[in-house]
């Protein structure tokens, strides 16, 4: 029988146990003991990376806001030159340290490519009219609308949030809000700050039978 094993831990924000877990080569991440995410299952950040790479410009600046596993910074890079800037804002630097310690095989190694810009820290605080401007936005920081990891994310979800987003993206930019359900009332609050808006719905993995997750896609006049 193969075991699990607990390879880190540490404290969340709002005082959440978040531990690292892997079995049989896979990866886990768990937040009060609850599945946030694994390795098996990253098809739906990978459609929210294509989506948001199919209107770049030759040079393009791109914002992750949430690093996870690295599967979302993995197609974007995929799927950008050399002259793309990609910068990854994530909260926890345990994160950051256990993608480079325990992930390296993962995505981990990544983020030292030379197009990529790590910010410990609250994406918020690199978005609004004062930040640089960005031809698309990924947000992945939480379950979505209805946050899970930290309380304060559901800011980004309100209409003041959303304005804060808008206002960071250049005119014909994107934004894909990450969500593990769908949510009517956050689609329409994104419908009043963005004329085009679609959710799209994805699956976890490729050969699910079900569509699970959310991408909420905007774009910049």
């Amino acid at each position: 029988m193969k075991i699990t094993r607990t390879l880190a831990t540490c404290t969340t924000p709002d005082g959440a146990r978040l531990t690292l877990h892997e079995h049989d080569g896979h990866h886990f991440l768990k937040v009060a003991g609850l599945q946030l995410m694994s390795t098996t299952a990253s098809a739906s950040e990978e459609q929210m990376a294509e989506l948001a790479c199919a209107r770049l410009p030759a040079r393009p600046r791109i914002l992750i806001g949430g690093l996870g596993f690295g599967f979302t910074l993995k197609r974007v890079l995929a799927l950008t030159g050399k002259d793309a800037v990609v910068e990854v804002a994530e909260l926890l630097p345990e994160v950051v340290a256990w993608n480079r310690e325990f992930l390296s095989e993962v995505n981990g190694k990544l983020l030292d490519e030379p197009r990529v810009r790590i910010h410990v820290g609250d994406v918020h605080d690199l978005l609004g009219p004062h930040s640089g401007r960005y031809h698309a936005i990924l947000l992945d920081v939480d379950n979505g609308p209805d946050p899970f990891v930290q309380k304060g994310n559901e800011r980004l979800y309100t209409g003041a949030g959303i304005k804060r987003v808008k206002a960071a993206l250049e005119p014909g930019g994107r934004v894909i809000f990450w969500s593990a359900h769908p949510d009517k009332a956050f689609a329409r609050t994104l419908e009043g700050s963005f004329k085009h808006v679609e959710c799209i719905s994805a699956k976890a993995y490729p050969q699910a039978k079900r569509f699970t997750h959310t991408l909420f896609v905007a774009d910049r006049d």
